[in-house]
């Protein structure tokens, strides 16, 4: 809205001429909707619009070379592009360069008018978001045992906000590590790499109720010096402070939360849009609600909830996921579910059995050209 607002005033100063024609500013919509997506903003009413109408030029073939690349090489088609595509194919691969190495492939990838160099510099992207995921995966296994050790002493449901440091742990991504213990434990959460020989750099993330900024704003005026610098909004944040510091700060972490999360539960309500029954767990129920975005911060995908028996065992997928098949009642017909990240490699837990609760998103999965129904299941519960 402010580039429409300087554009809007140059036109009026008499900037634009013959010789400098005024640019067409929706020809940028496709990168809005990837930045507005990228950066977790929240979807009000104006957002809602923009990003649908970036990606609605994105379906049609008009975006950067840049945006097209990037989608094919993560096997994602333009053509039915969601809001998810360019959260969790798209923006990945662009902020790995950032993470790892230099920002700047990125933006080049974005700028290029190439087709060829912007296939080559995807590529690139790609290959660092690999290893990306191979160190945040080494990372998740030392901050998951760190949150064992906790919940072993039972100090985890005793803080309120909870602090993990490593001095091996790369700095680029300790935001996505703090992010999936964050998940776990339900609770704000920071993760600390090392800036220097004496400084830590850390990455929070919270959940809902808990406004992580304000957090630190308010433990920066109680402790005067604790923190060097810090920035963020209300579910994420960064941070710098002295590594002698480090227990002081998660004392005060700790305390903090406490008094934000005094009136409320520490992030364990679920809010869901209620049951569906078992016509409407439906494809076409699916397709229209992914037709129904974009959906994003502030205005979420609709989440269902629901208890299902099982059928059959349970498949574990990569470790990590576990497929299953569910059906409303005994005797119905069978739903199709996965749940990602639902399995610890390190501390596997009993599969699920018999009737259980299911918090979960309609989706659909492509294979061999068939567009079929699944549940993608954020919380398996007991009924």
């Amino acid at each position: 809205m402010a580039v429409v607002a300087v554009n809007r005033e140059l036109r009026k100063r008499g900037f634009w001429h013959v010789l400098r024609p005024e640019p067409d500013l929706l020809d940028s919509l496709d990168l809005v909707a990837l930045g507005t997506v990228a950066d977790v903003v929240p979807l009000d009413a104006n957002n809602r619009v923009l990003v649908a109408q970036g990606i609605a030029r994105i379906r049609a073939g008009r975006c950067v070379p840049g945006i097209a690349a990037l989608l094919a090489i993560a096997r994602r088609a333009a053509a039915e592009l969601t809001s998810a595509d360019l959260g969790f194919a798209v923006a990945p691969r662009l902020n790995a360069a950032g993470r790892l190495t230099d920002m700047s492939v990125g933006i080049r990838c974005l700028l290029s008018d190439d087709v060829a160099e912007a296939r080559a510099l995807a590529i690139e992207l790609d290959t660092l978001n690999a290893q990306r995921r191979e160190i945040e995966a080494g990372m998740q296994l030392t901050a998951l045992a760190a949150v064992r050790a906790l919940e072993g002493q039972d100090s985890a449901a005793q803080r309120a906000g909870v602090c993990l440091f490593d001095p091996e742990w790369h700095q680029g991504i300790v935001g996505l590590v703090a992010g999936r213990v964050k998940e776990r434990l339900r609770r704000p959460v920071v993760a600390f790499a090392l800036a220097d020989e004496r400084n830590l750099r850390g990455s929070a993330r919270s959940v809902p109720g808990v406004h992580v900024r304000d957090v630190l704003e308010a433990i920066a005026t109680r402790e005067p010096g604790l923190l060097e610098k810090f920035g963020g909004h209300a579910m994420a944040a960064g941070l710098s402070l002295r590594r002698v510091e480090l227990d002081r700060f998660a004392r005060a972490f700790d305390a903090e939360v406490r008094r934000a999360m005094a009136h409320s539960a520490l992030g364990d309500a679920i809010e869901t849009d209620g049951e569906l029954s078992e016509e409407e767990i439906a494809l076409p129920l699916a397709e229209a609600l992914r037709a129904g975005g974009p959906w994003g911060a502030g205005f979420p995908e609709p989440l269902f909830d629901g208890v299902f028996e099982l059928r059959g065992s349970p498949r574990v997928l990569a470790e990590r996921h576990l497929r299953f098949q569910v059906a409303a009642r005994e005797g119905r017909g069978g739903f199709e579910a996965i749940a990602f990240n639902s399995i610890d490699p390190q501390r596997p837990a009993a599969l699920p059995q018999g009737r259980v609760r299911l918090i979960y998103r309609l989706g659909t999965n492509d294979y061999q050209g068939e567009r079929r129904l699944q549940l993608v299941v954020e919380h398996l519960l007991p009924p």
